[in-house]
C-alpha cells in the first residue's frame, strides 16, 4: 500500500519492522556524526556503507535512488557549484575565468558543506520512506511528547505529498476541461496560473478544515489518550537505540578532546 499523502511505502523489510522512535534515533545518529566527524569523506561514505544498504535492506532502493538524483543531488549540487564559485577563501587557485576564481581550499569546504547536505536529508528522506506517519505520530506521543508538537512534526512531513496529490488532481481537472498541459515549455509555463490559484485556496480551506476535525476528535482534550492499535518496540529496538545513543556519546566526547 502507498499512502496518497505521505511518502511511505510499505514493504515486508527488517526496516519496516523497526520501532519509529528507534529509526529516527537512527537518523538523528547519522546526522550528528556526519556533522561533527573530521573525515573529508565521512558524509559520502555513511551514504555509501549505511543509506544504501538499509535502502537495500527495506526493499526500497529503487525509490531512494529515484529521489536522491531527482531532487537531493540537484540540491546539493547547485549549492556546491555556487559555494565553488562565488565563495573566496582560498588560495590554491585551480582555473580562473574573467573575475570568477575557483580556489581548491573552496572546493573542497564546498564539497564537505554539499556532501553532508546530501547525507541529512537522504537520511530523511528514509525515515520518510519505511516510517507511516501516524505511527511516528503515535509513538512519539506515547512516549511524552505533546500532542502540539507531534501534530507539527507530522504535518510538516506530510505538506508536500499533500501538495503534490492535489496539484496532480487540480492538474487532471483542468485537462478535462480542455487545458493543454502537454505543449512546449513556455506555454506550460503560462498555463501555470490557472493551477496555482486552487492550490493555494484549496490548501488554505483543508488548513482549516483540519484545525476544525482535530479539534471535535479532542485534539487539546488533557484527558489521557488512547490509541488503535499497539506499535511493538521489541529489546532489539531498545538495544539499538541505546547503542546508538552511546555511539553519539562518545562522537561527542572524541570530538571534544581532539578539538
Amino acid at each position: 500500500m502507498n499512502d496518497r499523502l505521505s511518502f511511505y511505502r510499505k514493504r515486508n523489510s527488517p526496516v519496516h519492522a523497526l520501532n519509529p522512535f528507534t529509526k529516527l534515533i537512527l537518523v538523528s545518529a547519522l546526522i550528528f556524526y556526519g556533522l561533527t566527524a573530521k573525515g573529508f569523506w565521512t558524509a559520502t561514505l555513511m551514504v555509501a556503507f549505511v543509506l544504501l544498504p538499509l535502502a537495500l535492506a527495506s526493499k526500497l532502493l529503487k525509490e531512494y535512488v529515484g529521489v536522491a538524483l531527482k531532487v537531493i543531488l540537484p540540491t546539493a549540487g547547485f549549492m556546491f557549484v555556487m559555494q565553488s564559485v562565488f565563495i573566496p577563501g582560498g588560495t590554491t587557485e585551480i582555473f580562473r575565468l574573467g573575475f570568477i576564481s575557483v580556489e581548491l581550499e573552496t572546493v573542497q569546504r564546498s564539497y564537505l558543506i554539499a556532501s553532508r547536505i546530501f547525507l541529512f536529508i537522504s537520511a530523511f528522506v528514509l525515515l520518510l520512506l519505511t516510517t507511516h506517519p501516524s505511527e511516528l505520530m503515535s509513538d512519539l506521543t506515547r512516549r511524552g511528547l505533546p500532542p502540539q508538537f507531534a501534530y507539527v512534526i507530522i504535518s510538516t512531513l506530510q505538506i508536500i505529498p499533500q501538495m503534490q496529490a492535489k496539484a496532480q488532481t487540480i492538474i487532471a481537472a483542468q485537462r478535462s476541461r480542455g487545458l493543454d498541459t502537454e505543449s512546449s515549455f513556455f506555454k506550460r509555463a503560462g498555463l501555470l496560473v490557472p493551477l496555482v490559484g486552487p492550490l493555494v485556496f484549496g490548501s488554505l480551506v483543508e488548513v482549516e478544515e483540519r484545525a476544525i476535525a482535530i479539534e471535535a476528535r479532542g485534539f487539546t482534550s488533557t484527558r489521557t489518550k488512547t490509541f488503535l492499535h499497539d506499535i511493538p518496540d521489541t529489546p532489539a529496538d531498545k538495544f539499538i537505540r541505546w547503542t546508538l545513543t552511546l555511539f553519539i556519546i562518545i562522537s561527542l566526547a572524541a570530538r571534544l578532546w581532539l578539538s
